[in-house]
């Protein structure tokens, strides 16, 4: 199952953030890049920007959430039990 989220416009310049409030370990792929985010976990690039399109989080359940657009440095991607939000960053 995927699950598409439409996001509005974005800075250009920062640390791209994700949060993993869960309780599983999830996969993140940027398009470029992919890693894993442990629960209770997040991960940081530094210098990355905004990504240039879709952003995939695969929970181990096998279900996959979508960001359809461009995940910026003022909004962190914050995973939860099921779920994914954009939020604004806590250090923007």
């Amino acid at each position: 199952m995927a699950l598409a989220v439409a996001l509005t416009g974005c800075a250009s310049d920062g640390d791209l953030s994700f949060s993993n409030e869960g309780a599983e370990d999830v996969t993140v792929s940027t398009g470029d890049q992919e890693f894993t985010v442990e629960s209770d976990g997040g991960v940081h690039i530094l210098g990355y920007g905004c990504t240039e399109g879709d952003t995939t989080v695969r929970f181990p359940t096998g279900q996959e959430v979508v960001l359809t657009e461009r995940v910026c440095p003022d909004r962190q991607v914050v995973i939860r039990d099921g779920t994914v939000n954009v939020e604004p960053s806590s250090t923007g």
